[in-house]
């Protein structure tokens, strides 16, 4: 059995670090079965009752209008939590339609602070300022828009996210339940403590990744420059973890581009971070081999607009050179400008 990597010396643990990975990796368990409920969880029979005064004060549901759900709200603050979870939207995902419907600002930190406030304190009522207010009911009247809508049309390649069985036609797939007696506050219950769409967005994620680097792609090979576009778990010369673009190659890397994308203002921390570890890598060969690189970052998504300081840091690590989708058309000239002074 060999011993624990936290108890031998730094040279010995890089003499032998492998093993060291494999002990670690055997040592690691899950224990994803059982979770902890943690403060803001709700019970189901919270959650029902919420559902069922919501169905009681609005009709069951054919009366379903801006002013009596926001009166619904006011009486009891978890029928917010019920509204969301019938969009099957996070709250940040709330705030955002919300706040261009409205022209109220309502950031993701607001839309997770009021909702982890009522479900804090499920059967307490609201104790909001007036701004506060504004913006709940820029979130109520949303919602009811939404749900009185349902589903638009959209292409056959992206569906959206109201076409599901409880909402695609808008309140005929709301009414529906309350009158055959279906069990839909359960549904709605695994639905709130399942992440929405989650598993899906997961699935996903690389495609949307793919879909920002084919742009680059395009733009690049539209400008007839040489470039060394890598592939996942590339490995690369001189990196720890391959950026996206090498130009011209890796062998001789003089510039690199990497492309992120968030729409979660809590990860955009982390790739931030990563454009700043490049940025470093190019000066740190610069000052050992004169032979350095530009790093410049194609970002795209809300995520990184929340926080002053995720978009001053990737601004000064590259010098400036961060692109968004609509500042793409400038990229090939910017490349070729420091391709020229490389």
């Amino acid at each position: 059995m060999p011993r624990p990597s936290f108890e031998v010396g730094f040279d010995d643990l890089k003499a032998d670090l492998e093993k060291h990975v494999e002990t670690v990796f055997a040592s690691l368990e899950s224990d994803f079965i059982t979770m902890p409920k943690g403060p803001g969880f709700i019970a189901y029979p919270v959650f029902e009752a919420a559902y069922d005064e919501l169905k009681h004060l609005t009709e069951g549901f054919a009366n379903f209008n801006d002013e009596s759900v926001s009166r619904a709200v006011t009486r009891n603050p978890m029928i917010f939590i019920v509204l969301r979870t019938m969009l099957a939207f996070t709250p940040p995902e709330w705030a955002y339609p919300a706040s261009r419907r409205s022209k109220i600002e309502i950031s993701q930190n607001q839309a997770r602070a009021l909702d982890r406030g009522i479900r804090l304190a499920p059967a307490s009522p609201l104790k909001l300022s007036p701004t506060s207010l504004s913006r709940l009911s820029a979130l109520v009247k949303t919602a009811c828009h939404w749900l009185r809508q349902g589903a638009p049309r959209s292409a056959p390649d992206r569906p959206h996210r109201l076409d599901k069985a409880d909402t695609k036609h808008g309140l005929p797939d709301l009414q529906n339940p309350a009158v055959l007696g279906v069990p839909y506050a359960m549904l709605l219950y695994e639905r709130f403590l399942g992440r929405p769409f989650a598993g899906h967005r997961d699935s996903v994620s690389e495609l949307i990744g793919d879909g920002l680097e084919s742009v680059i792609e395009a733009a690049l090979d539209q400008a007839r420059m040489s470039f060394r576009k890598t592939k996942r778990a590339a490995r690369l010369p001189g990196f720890d973890q391959a950026p996206d673009f090498v130009l011209p190659d890796e062998f001789s890397p003089r510039i690199v581009i990497e492309a992120k994308i968030t729409e979660d203002d809590g990860t955009a921390g982390d790739k931030v971070t990563r454009i700043q570890h490049l940025a470093e890598l190019g000066r740190r060969a610069a000052d050992e081999n004169g032979m350095g690189f530009a790093v410049i970052a194609r970002i795209g998504g809300r995520g990184f607009g929340v926080r002053r300081e995720d978009m001053r840091k990737p601004l000064l690590a590259t010098r400036g050179k961060v692109f968004t989708l609509k500042t793409l058309p400038r990229l090939a000239e910017t490349v070729k400008l420091l391709r020229a002074q490389s």
